[in-house]
């Protein structure tokens, strides 16, 4: 029997880790990680939206979004690079950074190695 939900989302969603939420994310983190998975390239696990497009998805200005991607470098859920662009003047310019989704099971390790050094 055919449900017409999974009929028109079955290939328009993305699922987040159960154990997500023992890691202690802010929720403007959670928002910025949400939309990264969302935008993913799930076979490199790269995106590369601007903090603008984050921004607006999230509902964010651009220095929140800014500050979320950081924490989410600290908590070893993402890796950012730096990338640039050449106009058609041939002019180099800076781009939008490109996001890596890090495996989850490497950050939820370093969760826990953070906690039990902070409880030595």
């Amino acid at each position: 029997m055919s449900n017409r939900w999974t009929d028109t989302y079955k290939a328009n969603y993305f699922s987040l880790p159960n154990d997500i939420y023992l890691l202690g994310l802010k929720p403007r983190e959670l928002a910025v990680y949400s939309f990264l998975l969302r935008c993913e390239d799930r076979e490199t696990y790269q995106c590369h939206p601007s903090y603008k497009t984050i921004g607006n998805a999230t509902g964010m200005s651009e220095t929140t979004v800014q500050k979320s991607v950081r924490g989410l470098e600290d908590k070893c859920l993402i890796y950012t690079e730096r990338t640039t662009i050449t106009t058609k003047d041939g002019e180099k310019r800076n781009g939008t950074l490109l996001y890596t989704i890090r495996p989850f099971r490497e950050a939820l390790d370093y969760y826990y190695e953070v906690t039990a050094q902070m409880h030595l």
